[in-house]
């Protein structure tokens, strides 16, 4: 089997992007334009420590031998995976072409780009076994897939199970503690994700309660529009008065369902929609222009926000997502 990558284009701001240009790019710009194919680590080191006076020695070493795999291993024909934190979504393709410097495209962070065939099929994160979404969950731009992972993505994308392979995990990181953050995210968002619909919405709301404000929760049943109303006083009567809708479910909202959700709102309301499955690009551009301020949160923001606030959360919202704190040197 080909080998297969992750190219992660800075921490998956770029996923839509890398699809709609068919393209695999990583940045490091200031020392793209010298890095040639066929370019060997050592010289690479010096240029890359000219290009960043600045960075650590085990920062020279990670960031070179990253663009040193992206420029000379890998090939045309290997599979190139790449991550949406903000979707759970991994999408899966094949490299096409050789390597491209692209500078028109520094700004953006992918001047050295690969050219990428993306299958039209995107993989939920949850349709993946926790070995592979752990090998997955490396905050490294580039490294191999082990064989393992890699036979699972294949045979999830085909919707079979998971094949036997004995391998030991691979040791993609050679700080043990550099990935402990990324790891960490991924797997409370896992958590988060296996609560039941009516668990998300008090989870939501225990948020917004350690932000400072009450909340009141809608029965279940017919909610017109809002799931929580969250305001400084309870009643939402006082300023800012926060309409929130809750959908947690696997797919992506549209604008449609941004624009229901707008239909029932004061003009002096503020909005919140909460999609776990994340928003479609015409959902965002709808909110953007929403004639009341509107946040979409994904699962990644309402799991961030939990840990932002975790320490003021109540005591049921802290039953259904347990966590402790974890200190490690700086």
């Amino acid at each position: 089997m080909s080998r297969m990558w992750m190219v992660r284009g800075d921490g998956g701001r770029l996923y839509d992007i890398f699809r709609e240009q068919g393209v695999a790019a990583i940045g490091w710009s200031q020392l793209a334009p010298q890095v040639k194919p066929g370019v060997e680590r050592k010289p690479l080191m010096a240029l890359f420590r000219a290009a960043y006076p600045q960075v650590k020695p085990g920062t020279v070493v990670a960031g070179a031998s990253q663009i040193w795999r992206f420029v000379n291993e890998i090939q045309s024909g290997d599979w190139v995976v790449t991550y949406s934190p903000a979707n759970r979504l991994y999408s899966i393709g094949k490299v096409v072409g050789a390597l491209e410097h692209h500078p028109e495209w520094a700004e953006q962070g992918m001047p050295l780009v690969r050219k990428v065939q993306w299958q039209p099929q995107e993989l939920a994160r949850d349709s993946l076994g926790v070995a592979t979404k752990n090998s997955l969950g490396s905050t490294l731009t580039v490294f191999e897939i082990p064989a393992a992972a890699a036979a699972d993505i294949q045979a999830a994308l085909q919707g079979k199970p998971a094949p036997e392979i004995d391998e030991p995990a691979e040791d993609i990181a050679a700080d043990p503690l550099a990935d402990i953050e990324a790891q960490a995210l991924e797997r409370i968002k896992d958590l988060v994700n296996e609560l039941d619909w009516d668990e998300m919405q008090q989870l939501t709301a225990g948020i917004l309660r350690a932000m400072g404000y009450k909340t009141q929760i809608s029965s279940p049943g017919a909610d017109r529009g809002k799931d929580i109303v969250a305001s400084p006083d309870g009643f939402g009567f006082e300023h800012p008065r926060i309409v929130v809708e809750v959908k947690h479910r696997k797919g992506q909202m549209g604008s449609q369902d941004i624009r229901s959700f707008l239909g029932g709102r004061h003009k002096d309301d503020r909005g919140l929609y909460v999609s776990t499955g994340g928003f479609t690009k015409d959902a965002q551009y709808e909110a953007e222009r929403a004639s009341i301020p509107l946040a979409l949160w994904t699962l990644d923001h309402v799991v961030r926000a939990l840990i932002e606030h975790y320490d003021a959360t109540d005591a049921e919202t802290k039953r259904l997502v347990p966590l402790k704190r974890l200190y490690w040197p700086a």
